[in-house]
């Protein structure tokens, strides 16, 4: 079965970093673009960055624009989020995302979330 395991949250102080990293497994990862997300309390989950299935194709939530980087590993079938220059604002969980096209019809499919709270 697909699986997401999202790791590498914690408590940062404003204007440090973060890597998370997102394993993934059950599925044929290098085919598949994938995606962070998160999502404040009280605030609507929303993308931060999509990454296509080869890596040559990147995009990011404007807010995150030159602090955050997406990446993948397809022989590790890994994607990180390299997170510099943390802000408050950017305290909430953190979500792995892929979307599969079966047969069926496509799906979505989710990590459990890695919190990641910056805070003086």
């Amino acid at each position: 079965q697909v699986q997401l395991v999202e790791s590498g949250g914690g408590l940062v102080q404003p204007g440090g970093s973060l890597r998370l990293s997102c394993a993934a497994s059950g599925f044929t990862f290098s085919n598949h673009a994938m995606s962070w997300y998160r999502q404040a309390p009280g605030k609507e989950r929303e993308l931060v960055a999509r990454i296509t299935s080869t890596g040559g194709y990147t995009n990011y939530a404007d807010s995150v624009k030159g602090r955050f980087t997406i990446s993948r590993d397809n022989v590790k079938n890994t994607v990180y989020l390299q997170m510099n220059s943390l802000k408050p604002e950017d305290t909430a969980v953190y979500y792995c995302n892929t979307n599969i096209r079966w047969v069926t019809g496509p799906v979505d499919y989710w990590g459990q979330g890695t919190q990641v709270t910056v805070s003086s």
